[in-house]
């Protein structure tokens, strides 16, 4: 790990490191649909939290207005 790090230290900041992380075969990026960089499953969850906050906003004012009563 800490075999080369004289020499990565003594390269400049303006030059490209050498691309040693290669993805596995399946998974890359042309196939990958991402909206704002996110995957299905992160969507999803964060749409769900959005729904609750909706909700759970939406009876607090139905409280505060006096249209719903506990």
């Amino acid at each position: 790990m800490f075999d080369n790090l004289r020499d990565d230290s003594s390269s400049t900041f303006n030059e490209e490191p050498e691309a040693k992380y290669q993805p596995a075969a399946g998974y890359g990026r042309s196939g990958s649909k991402k909206f704002l960089g996110m995957t299905s499953m992160q969507r999803f969850v964060i749409s769900v939290m959005l729904m609750f906050t909706v909700c759970i906003l939406g009876a607090m004012v139905l409280l505060v207005f006096g249209k719903i009563g506990i």
